[in-house]
């Protein structure tokens, strides 16, 4: 069965950060896969990890860029990774598989928002393509070293999920493009992702979550003008939030994917989508952002995303042999 989608009383809250939920948590001998391990969030969660004793692995679209960023981090690895191109992908892959090692941890970090319209592989719609199908081709295929370790999967969604599920008439944006229904929709893929790769992995002790990270400034925000985040009341004409307390610090943002991949208060459990370090709860019908739709967690619309991911991406670790 599906962890019930409610709260667990986990004792952390919005202000935890990575350490205090690593509190006690001895992390050696463990690997953890981290996309875009090198910049915002992700970087906070190399660091948070590395100093509970895992080694991560960094894979990374710039990886000079990643180097220099993780070069003070003891126990951080950086590879190639563009996760828009899916020969990159099992390029990667590859490379990893070859090395024999297995994964404890993957969190899928890597993400774009709200860019303009952009075109990836044969067409799709980029914030789909990356935020989803990429992290999908590179888990199925990193599959044979995710068994062994009886991983956790993590995938970053976002309340951004709210704007919008999966638009199954029209994926790729074909009909004229929206950037924030893109981006709604990408979020939504990755909880779905969770929710069926949580069914398919559970037997073999492979548990999938999702998550929300909570309000944060960082590089995520680079499609944006500094018009519209004034616009959307994030910051001040100089530049400053608003409201401080609106945001989380990095610290704190990263501390919902580390309790996902590793607390054992979610021994036994998947499949759920998670914020402030606990299980969130399902939205209220009055449309606030918070906590998670309905649709982001049907297991149905699960295991359709997951037949045409399967399909667009011509990877699938639970196909049957032919």
């Amino acid at each position: 069965m599906a962890t019930p989608q409610h709260k667990i009383g986990s004792g952390f809250g919005a202000r935890c950060t990575a350490d205090d939920v690593l509190q006690g948590i001895e992390l050696s001998g463990k690997l953890a896969v981290v996309t875009g391990g090198y910049s915002g969030l992700g970087l906070e969660t190399t660091r948070a990890l590395t100093r509970a004793g895992a080694h991560v692995v960094v894979p990374a679209r710039r990886p000079e860029t990643a180097r220099d960023a993780v070069a003070d981090i003891e126990g951080a690895e950086v590879d190639e990774l563009d996760l828009a191109d899916l020969d990159s992908v099992r390029a990667f892959s590859d490379r990893f598989l070859a090395s024999g090692r297995t994964i404890d941890i993957v969190i899928d970090n890597a993400g774009v928002m709200a860019c303009p319209e952009t075109r990836v592989g044969p067409g799709w719609e980029a914030q789909f393509a990356t935020n989803h199908l990429g992290h999908y081709a590179l888990v199925n295929r990193l599959w044979p070293a995710i068994v062994p370790g009886g991983a956790r999967v993590v995938a970053v969604s976002s309340a951004g999920h709210h704007f919008s599920g999966i638009r199954w008439d029209d994926i790729h944006f074909e009909r004229g493009y929206d950037k924030w229904q893109a981006y709604g929709q990408a979020k939504t893929a990755n909880v779905l992702f969770a929710v069926h790769l949580d069914t398919l992995g559970r037997d073999v002790g492979v548990r999938a979550f999702a998550l929300h990270p909570g309000g944060i400034l960082t590089p995520l925000q680079r499609h944006l003008d500094k018009q519209e985040m004034i616009d959307r009341g994030w910051i001040d004409e100089t530049g400053e939030p608003v409201d401080p307390t609106a945001f989380k610090t990095p610290q704190q943002g990263a501390a919902t994917q580390v309790w996902a991949a590793t607390s054992p208060q979610l021994q036994g459990m998947g499949g759920v989508y998670c914020e402030d370090c606990d299980i969130a709860e399902p939205a209220p019908v009055d449309g606030e952002r918070v906590g998670v739709r309905d649709y982001a967690t049907d297991p149905e619309q699960a295991a359709r995303l997951w037949a045409l991911s399967a399909e667009l991406t011509g990877v699938d670790a639970f196909a049957a042999a032919d």
